[in-house]
């Protein structure tokens, strides 16, 4: 199974156009996003995508129960982590990092997800395997990037979608 990871989109509305656009490319089967959508009118440029979807809120996310609203149709938006199986792996989500490597050092997990930091993190702690996708919006880094997991090789494919 493949599965589209993004994070921090930050209403950059045409970069999660080209996320979601660069996930259905690559046959993704599931998306997680790790939070900071920001505004309920994302959903507009989300709500095209025809595979299974969750979501955790970032420290920005304000609008919360309107976002969950708009969301509630193509998967669950969680408040401060998700956890739950996904092709066969356990995963958490969450969006800030303060606790992504005690999450991995437990064994808890085989993946831990977060965002947050809108820096690219792809790595093995232990058995569990740590992705932050980098940022969709690119703000801070100047790139734009979404990840796709592969659940049955644990390889990590880190895309640049500002090339869509």
């Amino acid at each position: 199974m493949k599965i589209g990871v993004m994070s921090d989109s930050h209403d950059r509305m045409t970069m999660i156009r080209s996320a979601v656009a660069v996930f259905k490319e690559h046959g993704v089967e599931y998306i997680i996003h790790a939070g900071d959508f920001i505004s309920p009118i994302t959903f507009n440029y989300m709500k095209d995508i025809d595979v299974p979807f969750v979501g955790v809120f970032g420290n920005n996310d304000g609008e919360k129960a309107f976002l969950r609203k708009r969301y509630k149709n193509i998967g669950g938006l969680h408040e401060r982590c998700f956890k739950g199986e996904i092709g066969g792996l356990k995963f958490i989500v969450l969006h800030e990092n303060d606790l992504v490597d005690s999450l991995a050092k437990s064994g808890d997990y085989d993946v831990v997800v977060y965002g947050h930091t809108h820096e690219i993190d792809v790595r093995k702690v232990g058995k569990t395997l740590v992705i932050n996708p980098g940022e969709v919006c690119g703000w801070c880094s100047g790139k734009h990037t979404v990840a796709v997991l592969d659940t049955k090789t644990l390889d990590v494919e880190i895309i640049d979608i500002a090339r869509i």
